[in-house]
């Protein structure tokens, strides 16, 4: 049974909520089992709960303050400005998660569109089939003096070496008919390729980047979207370095 405390001369009365708030205590650690789950659907903790909470609070204390000693007029404000500010911050994660949402569903859409092209992803072997060679080319986070591919056999012997000279910062797609350091055509297998720069005889960054089609587009456990590729490697829709 639920009973409301009066206070002051003027008879005003105050629900066990209002009285739990001020106290900072909560009637709920003396509710049974079976009365739990009404309990905490009618104690509200939301932003909006609190400010209603706080407004009849603040109601019945005026009601009842004592004339020679009046209510801070400032501290009030600052109550009223901290409510205001948690209400505007739920709020503002409301409109991120759904913008987040619509993020994500826009970036499956162009993903999908990305089906049964070829791109340049990072990776470093690429595939030699009857004196041809899959796409393949570098990343530079910054502009290089010379820039130089070094392709190896599946036995790790260095079989060629590709000098591609001068090369801004960027992407940068390579085309190579698979040879021997002497010019004889590779034979068909795997390669592995590196790729090193140099800016003032230091050593720069650089990552390789092989071709593959996109097959299909997966959802990943991160919610983002990611590209299944011909070589069985799944990348990031940002991982695409460039669409061949």
């Amino acid at each position: 049974m639920t009973t409301n405390t009066t206070i002051g001369g003027s008879g005003t009365t105050v629900s066990p909520t209002l009285l739990d708030t001020m106290n900072g205590t909560s009637s709920s650690s003396s509710a049974t089992s079976s009365t739990s789950s009404t309990s905490s659907s009618t104690s509200g903790t939301s932003a909006a709960d609190l400010q209603t909470t706080f407004l009849q609070l603040l109601v019945a204390q005026m009601q009842n303050q004592d004339p020679t000693n009046p209510m801070d007029s400032s501290q009030m404000t600052s109550q009223l400005a901290q409510i205001s500010t948690v209400q505007g911050i739920s709020q503002l994660n409301t409109s991120l998660s759904s913008l987040s949402t619509q993020l994500s569903a826009g970036q499956q859409s162009q993903a999908a569109l990305l089906i049964g092209s070829t791109v340049l992803a990072p990776g470093n072997s690429i595939t030699v089939a009857s004196g041809k060679t899959n796409e393949f080319g570098v990343t530079l986070a910054n502009s290089v003096s010379d820039l130089q591919i070094v392709v190896k056999n599946s036995a790790g012997t260095i079989v060629n070496t590709l000098d591609l000279g001068k090369q801004s910062a960027g992407t940068i797609p390579v085309g190579w008919t698979p040879t021997d350091s002497a010019g004889n055509t590779l034979p068909d297998g795997t390669y592995t390729i590196t790729a090193t720069g140099t800016i003032n005889g230091q050593q720069a960054t650089a990552t390789t980047l092989t071709g593959a089609t996109v097959e299909s587009v997966v959802q990943q456990s991160s919610g983002t979207p990611g590209l299944v590729l011909s070589n069985g490697s799944t990348v990031d829709l940002t991982g695409v370095a460039a669409i061949l």
